[in-house]
C-alpha cells in the first residue's frame, strides 16, 4: 500500500459534484436468466439517462465488445438528448455490479496541497461471500481504474462491497450487521476491528450499524443501499414495507428505529423518512429485491428505479421532497432487478476534485 496519510482525505457524499459515473457493461448471461437478450438495451437506456447529467465511463472489455455496445449507447443517448460523453474503457469484468467491486474515491481535504488530490480505495471483493464464481476480473477492477486515472490505490485488506456502506460526507457512515459481519466476508474480523478499518479508510468518525436484512430476495446479506440512504447530512430515507403485515415488515421497522436512535459525531441525530417499497415482484418464482432506495444521485438529478407499481408515483414524490433542487428521473427497472440489483448497484460515482457541493 502506498504511504499515504489518510487523515488528509475525506469521503465525499454522493450528492457532491461528480467528475463521472462508472458503469460496467453486462456480460454475464447467468445473472439475468431468460432475460439477458433484453438487458443491453436496458443498460443503454440507463447510461443515456446518466449522460443527460454527467460523463459516463463505461467498462467494456475489448474492441469487439465496443463495436457491439457503441451503437446501442449512441442510439439511446440521441433519443434521450444526452449531452455528456460516454467514454468506453477497456477493462474486462465478470459481472455488472460496479458499485460493489469498483473504487471508492477519497478526495484530499481543503487546504491540503502536498498530497494527491484523489485516491482510490480497493476494498476486497469475493462476490458476496463467494456466492457467484468466478469474480477474479471484478476483484481487479479498482486497481485497473486507478491505473487508468493515474491515481494512488490503497487496500484495507478486508472484503467490503460498495453497496454495503453509505456516507454523508461529514464523518458518518451507515452499514449493516447482517452484511459486514457475515462469515462469508471476513470471518476473522468482528465488529470492533471492522469498524476501526471503516473509520480509517472511509475517513469517518461514526459508524452506524443497522440490523440489516429486510429486503426479501436480496442475495447480498443486507446491503444498506437497499434499505437506508442519506439525502443530506442528517436525513435518511429508510425502506418501509409495502404492507404492515409484509414478511419483511419487522426487519424494516428495526432498521428505521436504529436510524432514529442515532446521535452522530456532531451530537445531533439522524432523521429517518419512510420510503415505501413496491408490492412484491417475482421472476421465475423468485422474489426480487425491488426497492426505491436503490437510486443513483447525479449532478443535478436523481435516477430512480420504477417497478410498474402503484407505489412508483409516491416514491418519486418522496425523492423530489428529499432533493428539492434535483430533477427526479424515473427509469423502468423491473427487468434489471431480475438480476437482483438496480441502479445504485450498477454505478460508482467519481467525485470531482473541486470539492464543490450541493
Amino acid at each position: 500500500m502506498p504511504d499515504i496519510d489518510l487523515t488528509h482525505y475525506r469521503w465525499p457524499a454522493e450528492w457532491e459534484t461528480h467528475n463521472a459515473t462508472w458503469i460496467s457493461w453486462p456480460v454475464n448471461e447467468a445473472t439475468w436468466p431468460g432475460l439477458f437478450r433484453d438487458i443491453p438495451a436496458v443498460f443503454a437506456q440507463f447510461v443515456a439517462a446518466i449522460a443527460c447529467f454527467e460523463r459516463v465511463n463505461l467498462l467494456v472489455g475489448g474492441m469487439d465488445a465496443v463495436r457491439d455496445v457503441q451503437p446501442l449507447v449512441d442510439v439511446a443517448c440521441e433519443k434521450s438528448a444526452a449531452t455528456f460523453e460516454v467514454c468506453m474503457v477497456d477493462i474486462r469484468t465478470n459481472d455488472a455490479w460496479c458499485r460493489d467491486y469498483g473504487p471508492i474515491f477519497l478526495n484530499s481535504v481543503p487546504g491540503v496541497t502536498d498530497v494527491p488530490p484523489q485516491i482510490a480505495v480497493d476494498w476486497g471483493y469475493n462476490a458476496w461471500g463467494e456466492k457467484y464464481p468466478p469474480w477474479d476480473r471484478d476483484a481487479a477492477v479498482t486497481e485497473q481504474i486507478a491505473r487508468h486515472l493515474v491515481i494512488p490505490c490503497v487496500q484495507p485488506g478486508i472484503i467490503l462491497e460498495g453497496g454495503a456502506v453509505e456516507g454523508n460526507g461529514k464523518g458518518t457512515a451507515i452499514t449493516t450487521e447482517s452484511c459486514l459481519l457475515n462469515a462469508g466476508r471476513n470471518p476473522r474480523y468482528g465488529r470492533p476491528a471492522t469498524e476501526a478499518l471503516m473509520q480509517k479508510f472511509f475517513c469517518v468518525e461514526t459508524v452506524v450499524w443497522l440490523p440489516g436484512c429486510g429486503i426479501s430476495g436480496d442475495d447480498t446479506d443486507g446491503h444498506v443501499d437497499q434499505i437506508a440512504r442519506f439525502t443530506d447530512e442528517e436525513n435518511v430515507l429508510v425502506a418501509a414495507p409495502c404492507d404492515s403485515d409484509a414478511p419483511e415488515a419487522a426487519d424494516l421497522r428495526a432498521n428505521f428505529r436504529a436510524v432514529a436512535e442515532v446521535q452522530n459525531n456532531c451530537g445531533s441525530g439522524l432523521r429517518p423518512v419512510e420510503l415505501r417499497m413496491p408490492a412484491p415482484k417475482f421472476h421465475q418464482g423468485r422474489r426480487l429485491p425491488a426497492s426505491y432506495c436503490n437510486f443513483h444521485i447525479v449532478n443535478g438529478g436523481v435516477v430512480v428505479p420504477l417497478f410498474n407499481d402503484s407505489a412508483d408515483d409516491e416514491a418519486m414524490q418522496i425523492l423530489q421532497a428529499a432533493f428539492p433542487r434535483h430533477r427526479i428521473v424515473g427509469v423502468e427497472a423491473i427487468d434489471l432487478v431480475s438480476g437482483l440489483g438496480a441502479f445504485h448497484c450498477i454505478t460508482q460515482q467519481q467525485p470531482a476534485v473541486s470539492r464543490s457541493v450541493r
